[in-house]
């Protein structure tokens, strides 16, 4: 397990920021942390890097506990913050360097490594330009170099396409797809799309508590209210018919043998609807079904009451 968090709080004052959340990542998973602005994202991504102490709850990363082990904790982590801290009067090959120092590099080795990561970020071409100088796109990719630098098995995001043009994010999603083959992840963001595009697993989190913590198929299935599939047929059928199947809560015809069924999300019922078709002597010709999307379903469990 290369991230396990356990009973874990922090609180200002009287606010719960973080509520007594539970979770893991597995080794070489990508996992979105999602949730609404002031959810409790960044400030659960800090304690996990030892950033920030939590008020009270246990976290591990690669079996090490943050709290007693930080030094070593942070050996093994690569952190990209929400708002990327860089030296903007420095150069980007400078930059780097000066990271690598950081981090015990030295001689060759330091040079290599300065080499390697330029090219792994796509900053050839940006390497002697002041960061000052960069596009927010560039600056990003800057911030993951740095936190790319030492090789890290454990790579926490937040959010790191925030304020990115289109054509930016894809570029930083094609780049974190690429190094998270060999590494953990853990991938903070409330845009929709990025998980669908990285994630694997999901957890999303809402005023400081966990509402849902599964991968994105099973909580597209599991946690909306209906499915819609769409039934061609030939010839027509009852629609009554199909209505008599377990599960089945509408059936709307549209008319030349097509059909709207609206069921719920207990089970797949195309299986059932096709023997349905045949015992009634006809050919099914197309069925689709339609699944609530990861914002649909993100929406329903964040709306505020």
């Amino acid at each position: 397990m290369s991230i396990r968090i356990e009973g874990l709080t922090k609180i200002y004052g009287k606010q719960k920021a973080v509520d007594g959340i539970s979770f893991e990542v597995n080794q070489g998973e990508i996992m979105g942390f999602l949730g609404p602005n002031g959810a409790g994202k960044s400030t659960t991504l800090k304690m996990i890097t030892g950033y920030l102490p939590p008020t009270s709850g246990n976290i591990s990363v690669c079996n090490l506990d943050v709290q007693e082990s930080g030094a070593e904790v942070r050996k093994i982590i690569g952190y990209l913050p929400e708002h990327n801290p860089l030296y903007l009067d420095m150069y980007v090959h400078e930059f780097l360097q000066f990271v690598g120092k950081i981090h015990g590099f030295r001689g060759n080795e330091l040079i290599k490594r300065v080499e390697e990561i330029i090219i792994l970020c796509g900053l050839a071409e940006e390497e002697n330009k002041l960061l000052d100088s960069l596009s927010r796109g560039y600056r990003q990719r800057v911030g993951l170099a740095q936190a790319l630098f030492h090789d890290p098995e454990v790579l926490i995001l937040d959010e790191p396409t925030t304020g990115l043009d289109p054509n930016q994010i894809l570029e930083i999603r094609k780049l974190i797809k690429e190094v998270s083959s060999r590494k953990t992840v853990l991938f903070s963001t409330h845009i929709m799309q990025e998980v669908q595009a990285l994630c694997s697993n999901v957890v999303i989190i809402n005023k400081g508590k966990i509402v849902a913590n599964d991968t994105i198929d099973v909580l597209t299935r599991m946690k909306g209210k209906e499915t819609r599939i769409e039934l061609e047929v030939i010839p027509e059928i009852d629609m009554a018919r199909l209505a008599e199947i377990e599960g089945v809560n509408n059936v709307i015809s549209k008319g030349n043998g097509h059909y709207e069924i609206t069921a719920s999300f207990e089970k797949d019922l195309r299986p059932l609807i096709s023997r349905k078709v045949m015992e009634l002597g006809s050919d099914v010709v197309g069925l689709k079904l339609f699944e609530s999307s990861i914002e649909s379903i993100f929406q329903e469990l964040t709306r505020q009451e």
